[in-house]
């Protein structure tokens, strides 16, 4: 391999281009013609016994040619890039200049790189780090959260009103037409939980057990395309009624829900999880205050395969959380989010160049300062921001 030339290019992207020497070539061509000079066919010959050149006349003198490139660019490109002093971050854009066995090969190739990241000011940087007390109002506020969890639901008669449960049937038409996805039998809904399409559970205000009604809403535009901005009618029935019943603030409701005997010390257990939840809160926020406040002091020319890769890197931690990694393909991860690739792309393209950026400038820093940080301390460091 002869390196010709190294340039920089913009975002972090270098174009290098080098040659292979013609004896290295022209034995890569007739390597290639050994292992693939079988699978053609030329009449009045066996099939792998016909000579390199009737099959050069038939398919292209140029027919082992790439076979040969492929054979070799591997260890070239890497010698090349070794040569170069470069950090390649992204898969390699190829184009071959020239190609003969007595000349040999010249190959250019473009391909982002690690940016040079100019870290800035990371010391001295100055966050107000606010801990909010803990008040008896934001203790009596989680207490009334727990209560409403370990509510009894009891069927009652008359019509349904706001914070009732309801079972219903349903079934959605357009046009006169029912859609798919718009039918259910035996649906528990809590009215005024905004589940629903906006206006649905208005409607159901008023109906009792029994009683069957229309409900008619416009679904909205960023609904599923087959439906976004188009009028519906429901036929709606009404099988049961219920109420939440709370359960009384006492010592019996603190055994029931907690491993305390009375409500005091069952409330004094809240106070301090509330207190260490804004604590660990209050230093999140701190540290990602203080990381924006990095990030925005740093510079680094941040190429484009690397913001691809993390995005992709984003889409792979949800199919994990998912259950659905080697399950499902890209497009339909994405089509069930009710997105399309460019959508997404869109969507994700910020957060992920934070990211990298946030990767880069974590790396400059551990540099800089003669530190050493593995990469699961780092991924433990994103965790806490």
């Amino acid at each position: 391999m002869n390196l010709i030339s190294c340039e920089k290019l913009e975002k972090s992207m270098v174009e290098l281009q080098f040659s292979i020497d013609a004896e290295t070539f022209k034995a890569a061509v007739n390597n290639a013609f050994k292992r693939e000079g079988k699978k053609y066919a030329i009449p009045g010959f066996r099939k792998g016994k016909a000579p390199r050149s009737l099959i050069e006349k038939m398919y292209g003198a140029d027919v082992f040619t790439y076979d040969a490139i492929n054979e070799l660019f591997p260890a070239a490109y890497e010698a090349a890039v070794k040569e170069a002093g470069i950090e390649p971050v992204g898969r390699p854009e190829v184009s071959v200049d020239a190609a003969s066995e007595t000349e040999g090969v010249t190959l250019t190739v473009k391909v982002a790189v690690m940016p040079e990241v100019k870290v800035g000011n990371y010391n001295g940087l100055t966050v107000e780090k606010t801990v909010h007390t803990v008040t008896d109002e934001a203790v009596d506020a989680e207490l009334k959260r727990v209560q409403e969890r370990n509510a009894r639901e009891l069927t009652r008669e008359g019509a349904a009103e706001n914070g009732d449960i309801a079972d219903i049937d349903f079934e959605g038409f357009v046009d006169g037409v029912a859609f798919e996805g718009g039918k259910a039998d035996n649906y528990t809904l809590e009215i005024g939980s905004g589940a629903f399409i906006p206006g649905f559970e208005d409607q159901l205000v008023g109906l009792a057990a029994g009683q069957e009604g229309e409900v008619k809403v416009t679904f909205p535009e960023q609904y599923a395309e087959n439906l976004a901005g188009k009028d519906a009618v429901f036929k709606v029935k009404v099988h049961t009624v219920r109420e939440p019943e709370l359960p009384e603030l006492d010592d019996e409701f603190a055994k029931d829900v907690s491993e305390f005997d009375t409500l005091e010390e069952y409330k004094a257990d809240l106070r301090k999880n509330l207190a260490e939840s804004r604590k660990t809160e209050a230093e999140r926020s701190f540290k990602s205050e203080i990381m924006n406040q990095a990030l925005d002091n740093m510079t680094a020319e941040v190429p484009e395969s690397m913001i691809a890769e993390k995005t992709n890197e984003f889409l792979d931690n949800y199919a994990d959380s998912m259950g659905l990694r080697g399950r499902v393909s890209r497009e339909e991860l994405i089509k069930g989010m009710g997105m399309g690739e460019e959508e997404f792309n869109s969507m994700m393209r910020p957060g992920a160049l934070r990211q990298v950026q946030a990767d880069l400038l974590l790396d400059a820093v551990v540099k800089a300062e003669g530190l050493e940080a593995t990469e699961e301390e780092k991924a433990d460091f994103y965790k806490k921001l």
